[in-house]
């Protein structure tokens, strides 16, 4: 028996076609530049935000951080508790499975985040010489002049601290109804959003990053549903 898709599975393929799209754009254009711009002031030398503002730090970074772990956590209470704890929880309906996807995605899409940045050496905006830092622009694909090669390697792609926020696209498995997918999206989306934008707007991520992480945390979701189903009918 093959497993059934729903509406949102069938966006894998698209997901896979935009990926390849906006990382073609970003890397054959200027957008990250052009946009990265507007939050330097070029005559103070200082980002839009500062990076060491406490309260930006609280609510933007290390607040979603502690918010996004405990909900694992207690997603993970859920899904190894008994089933009369899922019965009383606000989402009815939701399957042990798909809690399950939920915890593998809130883990696998930062981790996958993570290895990438180790292995891509892109610098963040604040790094480069055009907003005062010491390293030249490079994206992904080039290769720096001779003689220009930082002695560092850079860990900025793609955008790892939004990938938290993202990676709770895994609630939208939660629901079972179109409604509630659709507020599961969006919960992650906007989370998502708000972080990665904090965090360009202190020269630590550029547009395409940000972008790159939201397609490949919906990507991830979206492999782990369909792996988890299999797994389940295999099983069944």
């Amino acid at each position: 028996m093959k497993p059934r898709f729903s509406g949102m599975d069938r966006t894998l393929w698209p997901a896979l076609i935009a990926l390849a799209g906006a990382f073609l754009l970003f890397e054959f254009t200027s957008i990250d530049l052009w946009l990265q711009d507007f939050f330097f002031n070029f005559s103070t030398k200082q980002w839009l935000v500062d990076e060491d503002a406490p309260i930006p730090i609280l609510f933007f970074y290390t607040g979603p951080k502690v918010l996004i772990i405990a909900l694992s956590v207690g997603l993970f209470v859920l899904a190894a508790g008994p089933a009369r704890w899922r019965a009383r929880w606000p989402v009815p309906g939701a399957r042990r499975v798909d809690i399950w996807v939920a915890i593998a995605t809130l883990a696998a899409a930062p981790g996958l985040i993570a290895i990438s940045k180790a292995t891509t050496n892109v610098f963040c905006p604040r790094d480069i010489q055009r907003y005062g830092g010491s390293v030249p622009y490079v994206r992904v694909m080039e290769i720096c002049e001779p003689g220009t090669r930082p002695e560092k390697r850079g860990r900025c792609f793609p955008a790892g601290h939004a990938s938290g926020g993202y990676a709770l696209f895994g609630l939208a498995g939660l629901a079972t109804t179109r409604r509630g997918r659709w507020i599961g999206v969006g919960i992650g989306f906007v989370v998502g959003s708000i972080m990665g934008v904090y965090q360009m707007l202190k020269g630590a991520h550029y547009l395409s990053h940000t972008v790159v992480t939201v397609l490949v945390c919906w990507i991830v979701f979206l492999l782990l549903r369909r792996l988890f189903k299999a797994a389940e009918l295999a099983g069944a």
